[in-house]
C-alpha cells in the first residue's frame, strides 16, 4: 500500500495546492527566547495559554484520534505558512508537524483514505489531532458527520526546487516505515509500583513487557511496552488486539 501511495503523491501537486463549528482562533504568540534560527513556522509558539513546540522532523510520526475539518469561514484567509487557504484544495492544519510534511489519513470509521500536505496550525481543540479541508473530508467521507476517527502517517515532505526558470515542487519521502523494530506503548505512569503491576499483569498473559523510565517537566515517568513484531501491519494487528483487549490508547512506534 505504501508504495502505491507514493505513486500517487506526485498526483496531488497538478491542482492548485472541522466543520463550519470551528471556533475562531487566536493569533499565535511566539514564545519569548524562542530561537530566530529556524523558521517562523518551526518555532514555539502560544494558542489559549498552551504552548506548543514544532517537531524539527516528521520521521517516524504516527497517531490515531480525532480528525475535523474547516471550511467557510477560513477560505481566502491566510494560512501558517502564508498561503492562501482554499476549502476546495486538499490540505491540513496540524499543531506540531513541520509545514509542508506530506501525511497519509487515515479513516477508521469507513476504511477511505487521502494524501495531503500539512500548510496550517491548528486544531486548537481537545481531543482534535488534525483539522481538514473541507474537500480533503469530503474525500474521507466525514463531512457530514463533522469528525472521524483517523490514523495519521508521516511519508515525507514537500519541497520546491529551482529548474531553470521555473520553481518545481517535489515528494521527499521518509525511508520505508513499514519495516522495522516495531512496539506498543500500553501506558505511561508516575507511579512505578502501576509500572510493575501492568508488567506483571502482561507476564501472566504471556506477554513480555518492558519498562522505560524518562523524564518530562522535571518529573520521572515509566513506560510500559511490549514487541509488536518488524512490520507495521503486524504491529498495527497487535495494536488493534490491545486496544479491543482493554487498552484503547495503546499506540505503535517504532524504535
Amino acid at each position: 500500500m505504501k508504495r502505491a501511495l507514493l505513486f500517487l503523491i506526485p498526483l496531488i501537486f497538478f491542482f492548485a495546492g472541522c466543520a463550519e463549528k470551528r471556533p475562531p482562533e487566536p493569533p499565535a504568540v511566539p514564545v519569548p527566547g524562542a530561537t530566530t534560527a529556524v523558521p517562523p513556522t518551526q518555532r514555539p509558539y502560544r494558542v489559549m495559554g498552551k504552548t506548543y513546540y514544532p517537531l524539527p522532523s516528521s520521521q517516524g510520526y504516527e497517531e490515531t484520534g480525532t480528525a475535523s475539518w474547516y471550511g467557510g469561514k477560513f477560505h481566502g484567509r491566510k494560512t501558517s505558512n502564508g498561503e492562501t487557504y482554499d476549502m476546495h484544495e486538499v490540505s491540513a492544519a496540524h499543531k506540531t508537524l513541520p509545514m509542508n510534511t506530506m501525511v497519509l489519513v487515515e479513516n477508521l470509521d469507513n476504511g477511505s483514505e487521502i494524501v495531503l500536505r500539512i500548510n496550517d496550525r491548528g486544531p486548537f481543540v481537545k481531543g482534535r489531532i488534525i483539522d481538514l479541508s473541507f474537500n480533503a473530508a469530503k474525500q474521507l467521507r466525514m463531512a457530514d458527520k463533522g469528525t472521524a476517527r483517523v490514523r495519521v502517517t508521516a511519508l515525507g515532505e514537500a519541497k520546491k526546487f529551482t529548474e531553470g526558470t521555473r520553481t518545481v515542487e517535489r515528494f521527499l519521502p521518509h525511508e520505508d516505515l513499514s519495516k522495522g523494530d516495531f512496539f506498543v506503548q500500553l501506558g505511561s505512569f508516575a507511579d512505578k509500583k502501576n509500572a510493575d503491576r501492568l508488567r506483571s499483569r502482561m507476564a501472566e498473559q504471556g506477554e513480555q513487557a518492558r519498562i522505560l523510565p524518562f523524564r518530562h517537566g522535571g518529573k520521572q515517568f515509566y513506560r510500559v511496552q511490549i514487541h509488536a513484531g518488524t512490520t507495521l501491519s503486524a504491529a498495527r494487528r497487535r495494536e488493534q488486539t490491545l486496544n479491543a483487549g482493554g487498552f484503547p490508547d495503546a499506540f505503535v512506534f517504532a524504535r
